[in-house]
């Protein structure tokens, strides 16, 4: 049984999209950024928390755990922490290109041997045209940026200002698929 060690619903959906079973047990950790922590490193170690903490309470499942991160002039966004945050991160990514970083951790039980981990992740760059305040505003106004990574969602209202990107689509909404796949498959 694959157990997914987070509540996001994207993830949910990217996973049933791909026909891969799963349940959910969401894994509460801190989520700090470590000094001198790389954005990759970040999101591959906050990845591996989550699927360890789930892991230690399921020892006989499979479990995933998934972090994205969004960097834009090497300043690492989270989820924005109220309206005038998400402002701020749409400001930042208007115009610009940026890279969204994902951290994908697989742990299999492995019976009487520790466990077999794989801590892999995927980098897409995306293409923001430039927004105005009031853009910037409205989308704020439809609740969609308040729990996505950089303030926005790809997949929603968003889409009309990302003209390119240079990589895994799925990876930006929540998850690199292939990624997992390959990952499900190696194991």
């Amino acid at each position: 049984m694959l157990v997914l060690a987070s509540a996001s619903p994207r993830r949910q959906e990217l996973l049933r999209n791909a026909g891969i079973a799963f349940v959910t047990q969401p894994a509460d950790i801190p989520e700090d950024l470590l000094p001198d922590e790389s954005p990759q490193a970040y999101a591959e170690r906050l990845a591996r928390q989550k699927a360890r903490t789930v892991f230690a309470q399921r020892p006989n499942d499979l479990v995933l755990g998934a972090d994205t991160v969004v960097v834009v002039d090497e300043e690492i966004l989270g989820k924005p922490v109220n309206r005038a945050d998400a402002a701020r991160m749409l400001r930042l990514l208007s115009g610009k290109r940026h890279r969204v970083t994902t951290g994908v951790c697989l742990i299999s039980p492995c019976g009487e041997q520790p466990p077999s981990e794989d801590t892999r992740s995927e980098t897409t760059l995306v293409t923001v045209n430039e927004l105005t305040e009031d853009e910037i505003q409205a989308y704020i106004a439809t609740g969609e940026p308040m729990d996505k990574a950089g303030a926005y969602a790809i997949q929603g209202m968003a889409s009309r200002w990302i003209p390119r990107i240079e990589g895994d689509y799925f990876n930006v909404v929540g998850l690199p698929v292939a990624l997992l796949w390959q990952m499900l498959r190696k194991r």
